[in-house]
């Protein structure tokens, strides 16, 4: 399976990006994540991967998690536990936010059957 890249609109890959495996993303598997945007390029000293679950705009089962830094950029796994979509974006520890220019990131989540 491959990364899903999305990149900066300046057409630099992985300026500004974020990459998310596997793809599609199934309930009850795990996911990395992978950050090397803004905050990454500003230097923040620790990134956090801000998720929540639902319609864009009413998140439910929100929580940060401290995200790893690696020679890839920050990386964060976790398990996909509901069953709609999941939303993210990212802060650092100094209070600044990057969330995809107000749109975050966001995913369909699959359920695993096959039809």
């Amino acid at each position: 399976m491959d990364y899903i890249s999305h990149s900066s609109p300046h057409g630099n890959d992985n300026v500004g990006g974020v990459n998310v495996y596997p793809t599609p993303i199934t309930l009850g598997e795990q996911i990395n994540v992978i950050y090397d945007g803004l905050l990454f390029n500003s230097g923040a000293q620790e990134i956090y991967l801000h998720t929540g679950y639902g319609v864009h705009d009413r998140w439910q089962d929100v929580r940060d998690m401290k995200m790893l830094r690696t020679g890839r950029g920050w990386e964060q796994t976790f398990q996909v536990t509901e069953p709609s979509r999941i939303n993210f974006c990212f802060r650092d520890n100094a209070g600044n936010w990057d969330n995809n220019s107000g749109h975050n990131w966001s995913f369909e989540i699959h359920d695993g059957k096959m039809y």
